[in-house]
Parts: C-alpha cells; structure tokens; sequence
C-alpha cells in the first residue's frame, strides 16, 4: 500500500533526482524536448521528472540513460 502523503525523504530524494536529471541533460547539450526524443517521452514528462512532480519507472530510466548516453548507475547515483 502507497504511503499518503510520501515522508519528507522520499519527496527530497525526488527532487534530487529531478536536479541531477536536469543537470546530466543539459551536460549533454539535450533539450527536454530532444531527450524526450531519444528516451522515447513527451517532453512534458521529462519536464514533470525533473521537477519532481513524479518518479520515472524502472523502463524510463534505462531509456533515459540511453538517452544521455551514460550508465544506469550514473543516472541514479546519489551525488
């Protein structure tokens, strides 16, 4: 069962997240419009994953990290 509301952590984890999202794509020179492009997703969601508005799946971020062109470990680590 999803906890309501989510503890203060995991709403912060979220957003570092969504920080370091924005920040490896704008590394690679991307828009969010054109890593939308290459991991297959509206670029409304990749701005929604960036803000932390919601969490990308397990699939969208091994698309995302192809999209950037770096490891799934890369993608996810705490920084």
């Amino acid at each position: 069962m999803p906890l309501d509301p989510l503890p203060e952590w995991a709403v912060a984890q979220q957003r570092a997240f969504g920080e370091h999202l924005r920040d490896l794509r704008r590394a690679a020179g991307l828009s969010q419009i054109q890593l939308g492009e290459r991991a297959g997703r509206d670029h409304k969601t990749i701005h929604r994953w960036e803000t932390g508005a919601t969490w990308p799946d397990l699939m969208d971020l091994i698309l995302l990290a192809h999209g950037l062109g770096i490891s799934l470990v890369e993608l996810v680590q705490d920084r």
